[in-house]
């Protein structure tokens, strides 16, 4: 069961697309009406720190104190820093 479909099934309602973001603005969650899905975490300043979604694709990412990105890593295989 997908986050929207839960949400559906709680709240008896639902509409496309599905978005929910925290409360920095950030979107977290998104889904469309044929079931594509993408999530993602932030870290305190707001930079994308984990990222997949319903295609299996992953990535991940680690920033130095100034928001530059010091580590990537990917499921595609990529791996930088």
């Amino acid at each position: 069961m997908t986050l929207a479909q839960a949400h559906k099934k709680q709240f008896g309602r639902l509409s496309f697309p599905f978005k929910i973001y925290d409360s920095n603005g950030n979107m977290t969650y998104f889904e469309d009406r044929k079931g594509y899905w993408s999530k993602a975490e932030y870290d305190s300043n707001g930079n994308e720190t984990y990222f997949a979604n319903s295609t299996g694709f992953w990535s991940k990412r680690e920033y130095d104190s100034n928001g530059n990105v010091t580590y990537h890593e990917n499921s595609k295989g990529t791996i930088r820093g």
